[in-house]
Formats: structure tokens, C-alpha cells, sequence
């Protein structure tokens, strides 16, 4: 029976503070766009690749 994954909702923090430095300043908008999409395309070709096995 197929599994059909309508939503997947993927939430990330990054700090640096496990590494015992010192915690970093909050990145700008664009770059917090660009990890979510960085995060939402490889969940999707790891989506994609089990599809087609």
C-alpha cells in the first residue's frame, strides 16, 4: 500500500553552541530562506529517490 505524504514541515536552529563557542548573531532573512530551501530540496530528492525504488 503506498504511503502519499501530503505536507512535511521541517523545522531547523542552528547555533554554535554545542562546539563551546561562543553563540554566532542571527543571520539575515535571505540566509535562513536559503538553509530552509537548501533543507526542503534534499528532503525532497531523498523523497524522490525513494519513490522510485
Amino acid at each position: 500500500m503506498p504511503v502519499i505524504i501530503d505536507e512535511v514541515i521541517i523545522s531547523v536552529e542552528v547555533t554554535n553552541q554545542a562546539s563551546g563557542g561562543a553563540p554566532t548573531a542571527l543571520p539575515a532573512i535571505e540566509d535562513k530562506q536559503a538553509i530552509v530551501a537548501e533543507c526542503v530540496e534534499r528532503v525532497l530528492d531523498i523523497l524522490a529517490l525513494k519513490s522510485e525504488r
